[in-house]
């Protein structure tokens, strides 16, 4: 059995407490007290000392990695007990590495116009100093305008990596290589448009039944505060068409680009409210929370800014059944209080354990929501 000099096993705890001093110091400067949850379910913090935390993904050992889009950074979390014991940076000086996906033991990260894979990623990470692992680069072809051009990835069951390329602009008639969701092989080969008329989406995932693509798409500014509706789309295969810039939520046109009709277009499944900035959504696929939870979506909504009153600032549940609304709720409120935000959530992951990790990028911290006697 290996053995470690008293001087460096002590450096070592000074070391944990210190990080677990941190993590406490966050906790109690975020007011989870103001939080409103249905009955039985319970938030805390996971994470607390992960700056503009936006696209998480989980790798194969239960390691959580977290993208973030103003610091230009990826970070490796690793947890016991629902908390966070090391938040570590992996990668540094990335063009908004926002979105993150994880498939056969290789971390894929979107940096605008490259796709970057760090293979073999958790069983380096031990050993790599802090920012040093370097990545393959998948794909360079990829639109390098900054303007809705933060990537959100994910795979489909079927293998293939998902990457939005936003509309560079609020609204435009966008060249053919905006405006749409793409995919790709792992290997950046074979590349394809799946949908178009997309303005910015920066959040998707596969029906767990169906294995059908679903996503949030944020509305155009500039039309007041009602108009239009963040929408909550289905995309049950290739080749359809949402219809940005023409109309918009399904029956709006564009007052400068309406030149087509609605009825062209395939229309959203649920209009998810003007200006929320609806991002990250997951089907939740856990057994913690009660039945009825079960495959629903929950979208975090990153808030407005454009809007004379806020809404948003919230996660959303959406019930979802054979490609149609249900009914839509909200789960979780209380980042805004009156015209001031202390948070905003910007995407959505399941645990193993079956709770649920809200990241937010404005507090710099992940929630962990959970349910019964399970805290």
């Amino acid at each position: 059995m290996k053995t470690f000099p008293a001087s460096s096993l002590l450096r070592w705890m000074l070391c944990a407490l210190a990080g677990l001093a941190a993590l406490g110091a966050r906790a109690e400067g975020l007011p989870l007290e103001k939080i409103r949850l249905p009955p039985g379910f319970h938030i805390t913090l996971f994470a607390g000392d992960v700056p503009n935390a936006r696209g998480m993904a989980w790798g194969d050992k239960g390691t959580l990695f977290v993208g973030s889009r103003r610091e230009g950074k990826v970070y490796a979390i690793k947890h016991r007990g629902g908390k966070a014991t090391q938040v570590r940076v992996i990668a540094t000086n990335l063009n908004m590495p926002s979105g993150l996906a994880f498939s056969n033991g290789a971390l894929y990260v979107g940096a605008v116009d490259r796709i970057l894979r760090y293979d073999d990623i958790e069983a380096r990470l031990a050993s790599a100093p802090a920012g040093a692992l370097r990545p393959v680069v998948v794909s360079d072809k990829f639109p390098d305008q900054t303007h809705h051009g933060w990537k959100y990835l994910r795979f489909s069951p079927d293998g293939w990596l998902y990457v939005p390329v936003g509309a560079p602009c609020n609204v435009c008639l966008p060249d053919e290589r905006h405006g749409l969701i793409a995919r790709i092989r792992p290997d950046g080969s074979g590349y394809e448009v799946f949908a178009r008329g997309v303005r910015n989406s920066v959040g998707f995932d596969f029906d767990p039944v169906t294995r059908e693509l679903w996503f949030t798409d944020n509305g155009r500014d500039s039309m007041g505060d009602d108009l239009p509706s963040d929408e909550l789309n289905h995309a049950p295969r290739a080749g359809m068409h949402f219809g940005f810039p023409y109309c918009h939520q399904g029956d709006t046109p564009d007052p400068d680009h309406g030149t087509r009709p609605c009825s062209e277009f395939t229309p959203p499944v649920a209009m998810l409210g003007p200006h929320v900035a609806s991002l990250g959504m997951r089907f939740y696929t856990g057994t913690q929370f009660p039945a009825e939870y079960r495959n629903n979506i929950f979208i975090a909504e990153h808030g407005s800014w454009d809007r004379s009153k806020k809404i948003g600032y919230r996660v959303k549940r959406a019930i979802v059944a054979g490609g149609n609304l249900v009914r839509q709720e909200v789960f979780a409120e209380g980042w805004l209080q009156g015209e001031s935000a202390w948070g905003r959530p910007a995407d959505i992951e399941v645990m193993a354990d079956g709770s649920l990790l809200v990241a937010d990028d404005h507090a710099g911290a992940i929630y962990r929501i959970s349910y019964g006697s399970r805290k």
